[in-house]
């Protein structure tokens, strides 16, 4: 794709393609951390959690695609390899297993808060490069963050 098709100019989106193929490379691991925090939830919450971080991960998988498929639109090539994803992302692995509901919960409000910057930052390079269509979609994956960052807060008695 050209981005003078959608009336962008390439210039003003290289920072835009390196933002977004950030935030993909922390949403993969992100999304890897809710499915071992799924696999591996225990005690007295166990239903609850178990269902919320499935509901977390299905939400970040279909970040995921459209993160990949905004870079195709854009022209550029979305990363690929769980390699990039983990040398470029700043949220980290971690093993769940044996971790305490709670723990497992902070670790995913910590996930929120630096997506949730991600994507602040992010909007303020799309707003500079007029590229309202990306700018649209990371302030809908933001909200939604947002309110998750919120109810996992409240379920930790966090204001």
């Amino acid at each position: 794709m050209n981005p003078k098709s959608i009336s962008l100019e390439e210039k003003k989106l290289r920072p835009v393609v390196d933002h977004l193929n950030d935030l993909l490379a922390n949403y993969h691991v992100h999304y890897q951390k809710l499915r071992g925090c799924h696999w591996n939830v225990r005690g007295a919450h166990f239903f609850t959690l178990h269902a919320k971080f499935e509901e977390l991960y299905n939400n970040a998988i279909t970040t995921i695609d459209e993160l990949a498929e905004r870079i195709l639109t854009l022209g550029k090539s979305p990363l690929s390899r769980y390699q990039d994803y983990l040398e470029t992302a700043e949220i980290k692995e971690i093993d769940t297993i044996d971790m305490s509901d709670i723990d497992l919960v902070k670790a995913v409000v910590d996930d929120l808060e630096t997506l949730i910057g991600l994507q602040r930052d992010l909007l303020e390079i799309t707003d500079e490069a007029n590229d309202e269509g990306s700018n649209d979609m990371i302030n809908a994956f933001m909200q939604f963050n947002e309110k998750q960052n919120w109810m996992l807060r409240a379920f930790l008695n966090k204001k």
